[in-house]
């Protein structure tokens, strides 16, 4: 049953809003119900993570007891990979510790047993039976265009934390974006890091760490790369004319989030996809997939 509780996180009604539009539109086509966590708060992220261990468990450990409380016995669906990385880490400490359960407990003053699973939505999408349920639901082809699936670095890792087969060399999102009849391509860079937040608080030294992608991708025929993770998303599509202009490049790959594709071959709008929402041109590249496709 595609059911789950659901956690969309600070930036789905901000810098994500494509993302959020996509979900939205391929979850209501194959039917799955996605039960917003009431009055959630933010995971914390990094920020909360780097103030110390008990507020980096406790602010996911309150939606979680949340979602518990609701009683609605479902595993939790988390689109941004920031926030999966720590409420995983969260389950993880929870039920490895009893001592640290109790304390989180404490911290966030409501009952806490990690009863429910936190999962991404490449793990969800890679399911066999909402593989299924997005294939039937297909109705236009993005053959000709060459992707490369760009994963980040915290939707694999660490393995203790999310069970990931593969940190280096991950399928999940080459699997479900070969529904769509575009090529993923074999690249060096699927799990390299973007460089995060540090693309505002170091630019000068995290856009490197961009550039390297983008050249990488395009080195190997990419003609668009694919994410998963709303920051990952955010510093590919915005800096890439300023990569261009920096370092005398002409990239010309745009960034998709990997709902956007399924969505816009399950027959969504550009609007309904998000596709005018980018900072790099999009609707071009999958508007002229489309048509050589003959959709």
């Amino acid at each position: 049953m595609m059911k789950y509780s659901y956690f969309p996180g600070c930036s789905l009604d901000a810098t994500a809003v494509t993302y959020k539009r996509s979900i939205s539109f391929v979850a209501e086509k194959i039917g799955m119900e996605l039960n917003e966590i009431p009055d959630w708060n933010c995971c914390g992220a990094t920020c909360a993570h780097s103030r110390g261990k008990w507020l980096a468990l406790a602010l996911p450990a309150r939606n979680l007891a949340l979602a518990e409380r609701e009683g609605l016995g479902l595993d939790i669906a988390v689109p941004c990979a920031s926030c999966y990385s720590r409420m995983k880490h969260t389950v993880h400490a929870a039920r490895k510790d009893e001592a640290d359960r109790k304390k989180i407990e404490e911290i966030i003053e409501m009952p806490y047993l990690a009863k429910s699973d936190v999962l991404s939505f490449l793990e969800i999408f890679a399911l066999p039976e909402v593989m299924k349920a997005c294939k039937e639901k297909m109705e236009r082809s993005l053959a000709s265009l060459n992707v490369a699936c760009y994963y980040g670095c915290l939707t694999a890792r660490p393995r203790e934390i999310t069970g990931g087969i593969s940190t280096e060399n991950p399928m999940e999102m080459d699997d479900i974006i070969a529904l769509t009849g575009a090529k993923p391509i074999e690249w060096d860079f699927k799990t390299e890091c973007c460089g995060a937040s540090h693309q505002v608080d170091a630019p000068e030294a995290a856009l490197p760490l961009i550039e390297r992608i983008f050249r990488n991708a395009k080195a190997n025929g990419a003609t668009a790369i694919v994410t998963a993770c709303p920051l990952c998303n955010l510093n590919l599509d915005m800096r890439e004319e300023e990569i261009n202009k920096k370092s005398g490049t002409a990239f010309d790959i745009p960034v998709y989030q990997f709902t956007q594709l399924l969505a816009v071959c399950m027959g969504a709008t550009a609007n309904e996809a998000g596709l005018h929402k980018h900072f790099y041109p999009a609707y071009d590249r999958i508007n002229d997939t489309l048509r050589r496709a003959g959709a």
